[in-house]
């Protein structure tokens, strides 16, 4: 493929090491699928870094999406939030971009918690194929993918922070 997948976080802030952008990742963490129609949810933990699928949100309405986050916060209470960056395959920004930077601003700002942005690209075609494999997928499984996409970015989130 031949493109590096990036990862942002929102705020920038370390204090034990000033020059790392993105904290070592430490208790659990929930992550998002972003989605104009629907949210997929992941929720892992770094110390043993395996993420798991969790829930589809219903996007289209902001007030019912983000009661059911909070549900979802209340219960998990997670020390970070990663959200899925959607860009296209050469790296370019688009509308849905914009839209997942907006939904992790909001997300920070609700919840109080740091939140990161972790490249996207290709997440949802390999929820598909592992949905495939587990002799899932087509119509009757669309609802599954976003949670297995959020496993994705969840996922290369941990891996991204491994331990040299």
């Amino acid at each position: 493929m031949g493109h590096e997948k990036a990862v942002h976080a929102i705020p920038a802030v370390n204090p034990s090491h000033p020059s790392s952008p993105i904290p070592q990742p430490s208790g659990t963490v929930l992550a998002f699928d972003y989605g104009a129609r629907f949210v997929g949810v992941a929720v892992g933990e770094p110390g043993v870094r395996v993420a798991h699928p969790l829930a589809t949100i219903d996007a289209r309405v902001a007030a019912i999406r983000f009661q059911a986050i909070a549900r979802l916060v209340d219960e998990w209470r997670p020390a970070r939030l990663v959200v899925g960056l959607p860009l296209g395959l050469e790296g370019d920004r688009h509308d849905l971009t914009r839209r997942a930077e907006r939904f992790a601003r909001q997300l920070a700002a609700r919840f109080r918690l740091p939140v990161t942005l972790v490249d996207e690209r290709l997440s949802s075609a390999e929820a598909e194929s592992r949905l495939r494999a587990a002799g899932r997928g087509g119509r009757r499984d669309k609802h599954r993918v976003h949670p297995v996409a959020a496993q994705v970015i969840l996922q290369d989130f941990f891996d991204s922070h491994a331990a040299a």
